[in-house]
C-alpha cells in the first residue's frame, strides 16, 4: 500500500485533511521517504521519524515520546489530547504550523 493508496481508503470527508497533514510534513522533511509502516503513513531518514493516521474523529500523529515531551505544554494549552507519543487533532481543528514544527522537531532530534 502507497500514501495515495491509503489516503483513498479513507472516507471523502477526511481525505482533504490527510492530504494537508501530508503535505505539511512532506515540506518539513523534504529528505524524508514517504512509506507505509505500523500500517500507517511515514517519514522515514534512517529511521521512522514520525507517522499519521485517520480515526474516527481525529488525525494522530506519532511522533515519539520525546516530541510529546517537548511539545506538551503547548499541546495542553491548545486543549488537544495526546499520550506518551502520539497527538490527536481533532477533523476540522488540525493544525497546520504545529504539524510542521514537531515535523521539523522531529527531523533535528531523530531518536526521540
Amino acid at each position: 500500500m502507497t500514501i495515495d493508496e491509503y489516503i483513498l481508503a479513507q472516507p471523502e470527508p477526511v481525505r482533504k485533511e490527510l492530504e494537508a497533514v501530508r503535505q505539511t510534513i512532506a515540506k518539513a522533511l523534504p529528505d524524508a521517504e514517504e512509506r507505509i509502516s505500523w500500517q500507517m503513513p511515514t517519514y522515514w531518514k534512517g529511521r521512522n521519524l514520525i507517522h499519521f493516521a485517520a480515526a474516527k474523529k481525529h488525525v494522530g500523529i506519532y511522533p515519539g515520546p520525546g516530541t510529546v515531551e517537548a511539545f506538551q505544554e503547548e499541546l495542553s494549552e491548545k486543549g488537544l489530547s495526546f499520550s506518551k507519543g502520539s497527538i490527536r487533532f481533532p477533523y476540522g481543528r488540525i493544525d497546520l504550523d504545529l504539524i510542521r514544527r514537531i515535523a521539523l522537531w522531529c527531523g533535528e532530534h531523530p531518536g526521540l
